[in-house]
């Protein structure tokens, strides 16, 4: 388990002080550090079809990007290149442990673990992310320039590298083992490795408004939904036809805002975006469905623990209503289990003797089941 140590600043002071307003380097935010995965287990995940990988490095004096699987490494040499993993705790317990010590921030708002194992030498460049991310460093050096918010020029350094023009560093430091960065939206940085080294991001993105309007959109067609057209049986005589009113205008505008005000229709289509998967899931299916006489069992002996990178929230102005949403879909359960349910969506585990009040409720036993079958649940050790 991972403690982060916030230089003397608790979680809600860090948020007053640096969330989406400044970077800063904590030294030693996790101390005692070390990688919870190895470079060859890292090259190994990077060789799978449904893990998301890239390769950056320079060929002649040009950046050159290459994205996974692939089948080998040893051409590149030994430095000047990088190698990225992306949501790294989808297929990693151990890895997806970094995450925990940063639940002091809603887990809607994460977006992936990366893990990044580069060369001396080796970086992906210049660059300027549009979401805030807590980069930990793990075994090797690397140095961070970070500069200010402003205007910034960026341009295609290659077709997957978008990369911006010299900056003047406000923050220019070598992390060791332990030492974290964090660094907001829209601040240009750049990592270089010093030597061999491992690193790893936690990165936190709210949606962009035209990506909710698009997704919302998308909800409307695939449920039917949105379909009502604009009457208007009191209709008057107009004497400029090229023309579109006032009250006109209005018509069409309440026409959107009253699928955006419909709080039933908006909240299940925000739940189910919300936990809709960002990464494929490493899901794997139990050999045999589970019987109920066994999930009531395992409710008093076994943690139960979430698949990593799925997504299960609930919405405050609906949970009371038992309902929950679980990788894109939305669940209904009864009420009397809510207590349980919020559980499983606050933690990534939960320990037996949470559960165990729980084992004798058929409600609760049935979700639990169908969880377990569907492999978003898996049974593990305890942690207590």
């Amino acid at each position: 388990m991972y403690v982060l140590d916030l230089a003397q600043l608790t979680p809600q002071a860090f948020l007053d002080e640096y969330w989406q307003k400044k970077p800063v380097v904590i030294r030693q935010g996790f101390k005692d550090f070390q990688d919870p995965i190895s470079p060859d287990e890292m090259a190994g995940l990077a060789m799978e079809e449904e893990v998301q990988s890239r390769l950056v490095y320079k060929e002649e004096g040009k950046w050159q990007a290459k994205f996974g699987p692939f089948e080998s490494y040893e051409h590149l040499g030994n430095e000047n290149w990088s190698l990225v993993v992306q949501a790294l705790d989808n297929f990693s317990e151990e890895a997806a442990q970094l995450i925990e010590p940063f639940r002091f921030i809603p887990h809607w708002r994460l977006d992936d673990l990366m893990a990044s194992f580069a060369t001396p030498g080796g970086s992906v460049g210049p660059h300027i992310d549009n979401y805030d991310v807590f980069i930990c460093q793990g075994s090797g050096k690397r140095r961070w320039r970070v500069g200010d918010r402003g205007q910034h020029t960026e341009f295609a350094a290659h077709e997957a590298l978008l990369h911006v023009e010299p900056f003047e560093a406000i923050i220019d430091a070598e992390l060791e083992p332990g030492d974290i960065i964090y660094i907001p939206p829209g601040f240009p940085h750049e990592g270089i490795t010093l030597e061999t080294s491992m690193s790893f991001s936690v990165g936190f993105r709210a949606n962009a408004a035209v990506n909710l309007l698009s997704g919302f959109a998308d909800y409307l067609i695939d449920n039917e939904l949105g379909g009502q057209l604009l009457e208007d049986p009191d209709r008057k005589v107009v004497e400029h036809s090229g023309e579109v009113s006032k009250a006109d205008y209005q018509s069409i505008k309440a026409q959107i805002q009253g699928l955006l005000d419909d709080e039933r229709l908006f909240a299940s289509f925000a739940g189910k975006f919300l936990t809709s998967a960002k990464h494929e899931l490493d899901i794997m299916l139990p050999e045999e469905p589970f019987t109920l006489e066994e999930v009531s069992q395992l409710l008093t002996s076994h943690a139960f623990k979430r698949l990593g990178g799925l997504r299960a929230f609930y919405l405050a102005n609906t949970i009371e209503q038992g309902i929950c949403y679980i990788n894109g879909e939305q669940v209904e359960f009864s009420v009397e289990i809510i207590p349980a349910v919020k559980l499983l969506c606050d933690q990534v585990t939960v320990e037996p003797e949470e559960l165990t009040q729980w084992s004798s409720n058929l409600d609760f036993i049935n979700l639990m089941k169908d969880l377990l079958d569907q492999g978003y649940w898996y049974l593990a050790e305890s942690e207590a």
